[in-house]
């Protein structure tokens, strides 16, 4: 089951997020201690992090810069500072999307399972061969 890490200030925000998450059967964790997002980041292990800008102590762009430091996690950047500048800033720090706020469920959804698929399901490499125009599945069982 693919873990998510929701760093997201406004609880009520948070806990809609975390619901429609598990909803499609994922595990959804919101990170409690602003002040230390990268140890709750290391704690929960997350496959994908949800990422809002403006957060106590340091913002979002901080915080993923701190996790791009150690991991290549898929990050997607939900904020109400949408502006061509936030998305820009957000994507040159290492996010992999933007989202802006208020966003639709189901385009929130379909984004979160496209980077997942695209970070796991596609990242496993096929064993296939090609010699003068033939192909060869090996992994492929009848």
């Amino acid at each position: 089951m693919y873990r998510i890490l929701i760093v997201e200030d406004d609880r009520g925000i948070a806990q809609a997020m975390k619901v429609q998450i598990e909803a499609w059967g994922l595990e959804a964790v919101c990170v409690q201690n602003f002040r230390n997002v990268l140890a709750e980041f290391a704690v929960s292990e997350p496959h994908l992090v949800l990422l809002d800008i403006s957060l106590p102590f340091f913002n979002g762009y901080y915080w993923c810069g701190e996790i791009r430091k150690i991991s290549k996690v898929p990050i997607l950047f939900i904020s109400s500072a949408s502006d061509n500048m936030n998305m820009v800033m957000a994507m040159n720090m290492g996010a992999d999307d933007f989202i802006a706020k208020p966003f639709d469920q189901s385009v929130f959804i379909a984004k979160i399972q496209a980077m997942l698929r695209r970070a796991y399901d596609f990242g496993k490499s096929v064993p296939i061969f090609e010699h003068r125009g033939a192909i060869l599945n090996t992994g492929y069982a009848t």
